[in-house]
């Protein structure tokens, strides 16, 4: 028991004397939050796997709801989020699949990596660090430094049930691990991420060839 008496008091001193160089998880995610404050827009390679399948292409983002990404893998597939319109072009079947979006709905699209997307979070989701505040690799083949952090929902009306989420040595987030509501599990990395490049908006215009068959309102009605 005096062993025990002993080391709780050297553990609350430990805290006393070391507690100013303490970041916790809360605090470490504002701070990332406020770095994508900074960013205006940013272009990077992603790759993306949902359940093994695995897509990769290029993104492009600006603030506040812009998106953009054109998939090499399936090849020459695109995804455009206007703010206002969600436009998905499939190659494969000829297929132009257009949805008006409501506000919130363009936001949740276009907050892959934002800091709208994560003030979103930060009020959906309890935050704690996965593995530490320490940098370690990024996973067993990739010594690359980040900082694990895990997202647990506070309620079941979110589209993922957890969320872990790897920031880099640049503050920016280098991967994202998620598990939806049905278990399905998805992994985005963002890798040669470029911030503030001065994208144009025409970027993020999407004009079909005229060949394609078009599909509209195929998630929702946007007056529902």
């Amino acid at each position: 028991m005096l062993k025990r008496i002993i080391l709780l008091i050297l553990m609350i001193q430990s805290y006393f004397v070391f507690g100013q160089d303490i970041v916790t998880a809360s605090d470490f995610f504002k701070k990332i939050s406020e770095r994508y404050g900074t960013v205006q827009d940013y272009q990077a390679q992603l790759n993306i796997v949902r359940n093994g399948v695995k897509m990769s292409g290029t993104v492009s983002y600006k603030t506040p709801d812009k998106l953009r990404i054109d998939f090499t893998e399936p090849r020459n597939q695109v995804l455009v989020s206007t703010g206002e319109n969600l436009i998905i072009y499939i190659p494969k079947y000829s297929v132009i699949m257009r949805q008006a979006l409501r506000k919130k709905s363009s936001a949740e699209i276009a907050s892959l990596a934002s800091k709208q997307g994560l003030d979103l979070l930060r009020r959906a989701y309890s935050v704690a660090y996965l593995r530490g505040p320490s940098p370690v690799a990024l996973d067993d083949k990739n010594p690359e430094k980040v900082v694990w952090l895990k997202m647990t929902w506070r309620t079941a009306d979110e589209t993922f049930r957890e969320l872990k989420i790897a920031v880099g040595q640049n503050n920016l987030i280098r991967r994202i691990e998620g598990t939806t509501v049905g278990y399905e599990n998805l992994v985005f990395d963002f890798k040669d991420i470029k911030t503030n490049q001065g994208i144009p908006n025409s970027k993020f215009e999407y004009d079909s060839d005229g060949t394609a068959n078009e599909i509209n309102n195929f998630l929702f009605s946007p007056e529902e």
